[in-house]
């Protein structure tokens, strides 16, 4: 049948052309992009997949760089400690050279003035040695909890992969004191008090006790109770919970609370009451006890050599503590970076085009594009026919 208005072949050659073009399209945006998912049309599940693996690998990328500057931070922390090493072996042989008798008290007024010439400089470190701001050395850095000293390091691309480790205060500080005296004796008429009385750098773990009224009271220091920089403030906040420990009756005895002084003042007048007290020192931190080291005599050396010794050793202690951290994030940060890898290789088999298959899809849909076109060209042509009927 020979019609003009409705050209079939004509709307079937567009509409082939209409197709074709599309996938033309696709294939030159696959070449152009590298990619074989540019939009959800061409693979929604592929581009889902592929979204979450791409938060998986730039969170890994970042943990490798996390757990680098871990390592970087800590390393600088070991060599600020192989100096303090370095001088605290100094000060044990001019200890060991001190507690000699062939040495006058001049002489050993001179091997004193570089043994504390050694101890500030140590102390000076502590609290001069930072990293990216922060003087980690000292007690003086708190996590986001309050905790004195611990680094948590986000070595994964998720909540809760992380690597803690806690860096004590290692320097030369006060001693911790806890002193109990009776300020008005008993007498008749007179209740006696008593008065306790906190100064020092205490640390978690230090254990204060007292007796007073025949009931004995201990309290453990929590990391909470010294967790502010100013040392006052420290010591206000144990003694608010010693009051607590005291709340409870203690035989004719009332405890108030003031700042670091806690008072304890008999009930009844001309009433006595026996006190005590006592302090376990557990952990003052790396250098307990040798802030007031001397070796002016032979009973001083000695003394520094032994607080010395536990000096030393628990640098080494923090120090293997931190080559071995360091270890753990240098082989935690390989493990990224080859999980890291594996995902990205994995993201590639989905999202990466195929440039040997687009490439011949090209091919294929602009042959096809340029038969359509001739085709179309004929089936326009095909009413011609129609003319030559009309003539005659």
């Amino acid at each position: 049948m020979s019609v003009i208005n409705t050209n079939i072949k004509s709307l079937v050659s567009q509409n082939a052309m209409v197709k074709n073009n599309r996938e033309l399209a696709e294939a030159m945006q696959q070449l152009s992009t590298g990619k074989r998912i540019n939009s959800a049309k061409d693979d929604a599940a592929g581009l889902a997949i592929s979204s979450r693996m791409t938060a998986q690998i730039t969170g890994l990328d970042q943990a490798v760089r996390n757990g680098n500057d871990a390592v970087s931070m800590l390393q600088t922390t070991e060599g600020a400690m192989i100096e303090m090493t370095n001088m605290l072996q100094r000060m044990r042989e001019l200890a060991v050279q001190s507690s000699n008798d062939t040495y006058t008290a001049v002489d050993r007024g001179y091997l004193d003035l570089e043994f504390q010439q050694l101890k500030t400089e140590v102390n000076r470190i502590t609290d001069t040695t930072e990293w990216n701001g922060m003087a980690f050395l000292n007690g003086s850095t708190k996590n986001d909890d309050g905790t004195v000293g611990k680094f948590e390091f986000q070595v994964g691309a998720n909540n809760g992969q992380v690597i803690t480790h806690t860096i004590s205060d290692m320097g030369f500080r006060d001693d911790a004191t806890t002193k109990f005296e009776t300020t008005t004796a008993n007498a008749v008429g007179v209740a006696q008090v008593s008065k306790l009385t906190l100064s020092g750098t205490y640390k978690a773990g230090d254990k204060i006790s007292f007796t007073a009224g025949g009931e004995t009271k201990t309290y453990t220091v929590l990391a909470a109770d010294v967790a502010d920089a100013n040392n006052d403030t420290n010591l206000t906040a144990i003694g608010a919970k010693l009051l607590t420990a005291a709340a409870s009756p203690m035989g004719d005895v009332g405890v108030t609370a003031a700042t670091n002084v806690l008072t304890f003042t008999a009930t009844t007048a001309g009433t006595g009451f026996d006190v005590k007290t006592s302090t376990d020192l557990v952990d003052l931190g790396a250098l307990k006890n040798t802030r007031s080291l001397t070796i002016l005599n032979n009973t001083d050396a000695n003394t520094s050599l032994v607080q010395l010794d536990v000096a030393i050793n628990r640098i080494n202690t923090e120090r293997a503590g931190l080559g071995a951290v360091i270890n753990r994030l240098n082989y935690a940060v390989d493990n990224l970076a080859n999980v890291s890898v594996n995902t990205s290789e994995s993201r590639s088999r989905i999202m990466d085009a195929d440039y040997a298959k687009s490439s011949s899809e090209l091919a294929r849909t602009q042959i096809i594009s340029q038969a359509a076109t001739a085709m179309l060209a004929q089936a326009n042509q095909q009413p011609q026919t129609v003319l030559k009927l009309l003539q005659g």
